[in-house]
């Protein structure tokens, strides 16, 4: 059977991301992560919805999940027992085996595939994306920019790309607009900008700063991304 140019993609992302979950749930708690307050459980929810996503669309890239195939039991029951083994293990490596952190899992995962059940894979991808990024931006308590400068720059960067391509696609399939016009050029900044401006209020009513330079970050990522798509069309007219 040959595999699709997507397929490809979500098996080659899955290799890479469930080794290394793996891997970092196996290995001691890093110190930073303990003086940032992480929640843990917002942690474990976002990794194993992300996880059950490239797991399903590796399985079956075009197909909604439909609850009267045998394919989505398969795959719940696999994820349930990688969650109980993943937990299990985590008390032999100094960590905890905690109940709730199963329960953070199997929410992930049922979350995923109820998404799965309504949505295609580039609503899904989207709603997938928005949520891992909203999430990991409110995760702890102190501000990450100055513990991890770097690491919060590149993650407000190629974070808010991801989503504007994927946005972008949404709009290419579902919407009318089409590039290089003024009205797709609005549309296509007016969700990845407003979903922007949503996760800073909302980190603002948690009690964090607003973080100017993230906000610069995440705007040239966004910008970046429709001005080359919208540039390589009106190249390509002319």
């Amino acid at each position: 059977m040959t595999l699709s140019l997507r397929q490809k993609i979500t098996t080659a992302l899955l290799v890479i991301y469930w080794p290394t979950l793996f891997i970092l749930a196996h290995i001691p708690i890093p110190q930073f992560v303990r003086q940032a307050h992480v929640s843990d459980k917002i942690l474990h929810f976002l990794a194993y919805l992300i996880l059950v996503f490239l797991l399903w669309l590796t399985i079956s890239p075009d197909k909604k999940v439909s609850w009267r195939r045998a394919a989505v039991w398969l795959v719940l029951l696999v994820m349930i027992g990688y969650g109980v083994v993943d937990e299990w293990l985590q008390r032999y490596v100094g960590r905890n085996c905690d109940v709730k952190d199963f329960a953070a899992n199997l929410a992930g995962i049922l979350t995923g595939l109820i998404l799965l059940s309504f949505f295609t894979f580039w609503p899904a991808a989207l709603l997938v994306a928005g949520t891992t990024i909203f999430g990991l931006t409110n995760i702890s308590r102190v501000n990450l920019a100055k513990m991890l400068p770097i690491t919060n720059a590149m993650f407000h960067l190629f974070g808010y790309a991801i989503f504007t391509l994927l946005w972008l696609q949404f709009v290419h399939l579902y919407l009318t607009p089409k590039p290089p016009k003024p009205k797709w050029l609005i549309t296509a900044l007016a969700l990845p900008t407003g979903f922007l401006l949503a996760v800073k209020l909302f980190s603002i009513i948690l009690g964090k700063t607003f973080g100017l330079r993230d906000v610069i970050l995440a705007v040239a990522g966004i910008v970046a991304i429709v001005g080359a798509i919208y540039l390589t069309t009106l190249l390509r007219r002319r």
